[in-house]
Parts: structure tokens; C-alpha cells; sequence
């Protein structure tokens, strides 16, 4: 029984730390791709046959020149 409790004690401990619940700072930072990030991934998306043509010219025109604004 002791050992039980030990155990879901520990457990219990385990869960806090790793779940960020007893955190010292809440600060999540999002990063946002690169240019090339995506357009690396709108290539592979291309590639396996997610986008056709012309919906491949769309979101890589929409890339480009988000990052020119």
C-alpha cells in the first residue's frame, strides 16, 4: 500500500512538471516559418499531389507577397 501511494505520488509529480501546470513564467513563444519553410512545404504538398496546378500558383503568389508587405 505504501508503495502504491509512493508510486502515484511520484506519478502525480511527474505529470505537474511535465506538463508545464508549475511553471516559473508562462511565456510560449510561436515561431512564425520562414519564406522558405513554406515554401519548401507548399513544394512537398505539390509534390504528393495535394494541390493542382494553379492552386500550387495561388498559395506560393500568397507566400511571396505576404512577405513583401
Amino acid at each position: 500500500m505504501k508503495l502504491r501511494v509512493l508510486l502515484l505520488s511520484l506519478g502525480l509529480t511527474l505529470t505537474a512538471c511535465f506538463s508545464g501546470c508549475v511553471s516559473a513564467s508562462d511565456h510560449s513563444t510561436t515561431k512564425q516559418p520562414t519564406t522558405g519553410q513554406e515554401l519548401i512545404d507548399l513544394k512537398n504538398a505539390y509534390d504528393l499531389g495535394a494541390l493542382t496546378d494553379a492552386e500550387y500558383e495561388v498559395e506560393k503568389a500568397k507566400i511571396l507577397n505576404q512577405r513583401t508587405q
